[in-house]
């Protein structure tokens, strides 16, 4: 009798196996059969353990439960709700952020929640309208994929992000590793340079126009960012760790395989705000696309010197895309990753007034991220003046990302930042892409409803008296306040909120929301 228990449970195990490196839906299954299992039943019983025993909701770094709950949720097409009222503290919560409603907000348009719905917001600003770019364009999402590169991250999720980008219709950007053949799979890309130049060098590792002008004719380019610096490293250039840099890597990069790949800490092809405009100025010209730069915050000595050159000599930038301190990498030194650069909401909030005191706030598109994956956290960048977010490691979540913090060593267990083929197999680029498609849609749709909320049919045009910042003695301020803004500062032009009521709403050249989609017949990210 034994013997035919234990044969029959070997049989078991063995048919467990199979099925869980066959299936495709559960990349944890599928790279650790049997073990695997025990992750979800640890997760089911989580909220048990860590009520009695271990967390709150809200304690873990760098995303809480909770956060990791709702994106997972949310790109599953599951309920996202949470029951029995909030587990935070409101009354002993310092900064806590509160969105003042309106007590009759404004109602949604005809077949706002119909089950297909994408909720389109389009940018409220035109990319590279105010300098006239011959490729000037509107963006058809104001929720887009930040910078991860191939490299940084595996081929099949670099796809993933990439396909569910096209299925949203919203932009992803290639990060600073360049274009590879990952990113071509239907998605609009914003080709992201830092100081390596990966995919525009020489052979020194200088800037190559020639190169940079064949890769944008390759690939479905709409705009160029230089990168500065980024906020998980500010001031370092980008890490490669050498158990990354496969040949395949290593030839869209040029650099040698199975080495470090450093990038260095600042650019040749300029040296100056001054250079740097120069710089901005001839892609442009060269390629008729939108230009801008992305950049954590430190000194502000750069920013009123790029101000003042482009108030005065007509150069400027596109679009300025601030990252916040708090933003996050595959691999950086500990003390730069927790204490280099400001957070997203001061720093974006300096370069903004600086912007607007130069009354340049108007003529550029300014783009945050750094943890704004989130409708609240979203929704305050745009009252601080944001035209559009990235979302980075909300989108990697999204695609199967389970916070291991196992990035830097090439062994993550999900696929998602490694380049280990049997890790990476567990990722199914079809099945992932739907889940970032819905993460991306439902971060819309409550963008939407918090606006509505509050009286406005798109979230570029809430003001800063829509928030306050409580603290932890029965007090709290407004954010025009705490930020030094003047009135109306965060709000897009007079023509802008004209038109983006027009989009919202319909006026016969833009499909009106819930009545045929994405801007019209033209689809996202129409000219």
């Amino acid at each position: 009798m034994w013997t035919e228990i234990i044969a029959v449970a070997v049989v078991a195990v063995v048919v467990v196996i199979v099925y869980d490196v066959a299936q495709r839906q559960h990349a944890i299954l599928h790279n650790f059969p049997i073990i695997g299992h025990f992750r979800f039943l640890l997760e089911s019983i989580g909220p048990e353990l860590r009520q009695y025993i271990v967390t709150s909701n809200d304690e873990e770094r760098p995303f809480s439960r909770d956060q990791r709950a709702w994106v997972y949720t949310s790109s599953k097409r599951r309920n996202n709700y949470f029951g029995f009222g909030t587990d935070n503290d409101l009354e002993a919560s310092p900064s806590y952020l509160i969105v003042k409603h309106r007590s009759l907000g404004l109602p949604a348009p005809p077949g706002f929640e119909g089950p297909d719905h994408t909720f389109p917001i389009p940018c409220a600003k035109v990319l590279g309208g105010a300098r006239g770019r011959a490729r000037a364009f509107r963006p058809g999402s104001v929720v887009n994929v930040s910078g991860m590169s191939f490299g940084s991250l595996s081929g099949p999720a670099v796809e993933a992000l990439n396909r569910g980008a096209r299925l949203a219709g919203c932009l992803q950007s290639t990060g600073e590793g360049g274009i590879s053949p990952y990113h071509r799979h239907g998605g609009d890309l914003v080709w992201q340079i830092g100081t390596g130049y990966f995919g525009c060098r020489d052979a020194d590792g200088r800037f190559d126009l020639a190169r940079f002008k064949e890769t944008v004719a390759s690939a479905p380019v709409r705009a160029i960012e230089v990168k500065l610096s980024q906020g998980a490293k500010p001031g370092l250039g980008g890490v490669l760790p050498g158990a990354k840099v496969t040949p395949e890597i290593a030839a869209i990069r040029g650099v040698p395989a199975g080495r470090d790949c450093l990038s260095p800490a600042t650019h040749s092809a300029f040296r100056d705000p001054d250079g740097l405009l120069d710089f901005v100025e001839r892609l442009a010209a060269e390629t008729g696309l939108p230009v801008g730069i992305k950049s954590a915050v430190g000194e502000t000595g750069f920013w009123e010197e790029l101000a003042r050159l482009m108030a005065a000599t007509g150069r400027a930038v596109d679009f300025i895309t601030i990252d916040g301190g708090e933003g996050g990498t595959g691999a950086g030194p500990l003390v730069f990753t927790d204490h280099v650069a400001l957070p997203f909401k001061i720093g974006f909030s300096r370069v903004y007034r600086i912007m607007a005191e130069h009354g340049l706030h108007h003529r550029v598109v300014f783009v945050g991220s750094g943890k704004l994956g989130f409708p609240q956290q979203a929704l305050l960048a745009f009252g601080l003046g944001c035209d559009m977010i990235n979302v980075g490691r909300e989108a990697m979540m999204a695609i199967g990302c389970i916070q291991a913090q196992r990035c830097h060593t090439g062994h993550c267990p999900t696929g998602v930042a490694t380049q280990n083929r049997w890790l990476m197999r567990g990722l199914d680029p079809t099945l992932k892409s739907a889940r970032l498609a819905n993460y991306i849609v439902t971060l819309r749709k409550e963008l939407l409803a918090l606006g509505h909320a509050c009286g406005v049919p798109h979230p570029a045009l809430i003001s800063t008296d829509a928030f306050e910042i409580l603290d932890d003695r029965f007090g709290s301020r407004p954010i025009a306040e705490v930020f030094g803004y003047a009135p109306d500062w965060g709000l897009p032009g007079e023509d802008a909120r004209v038109e983006v009521s027009h989009i919202m709403y319909g006026d016969g050249r833009a499909g009106p929301l819930g009545h045929g989609g994405l801007l019209g017949p033209g689809g996202p990210g129409v000219d």
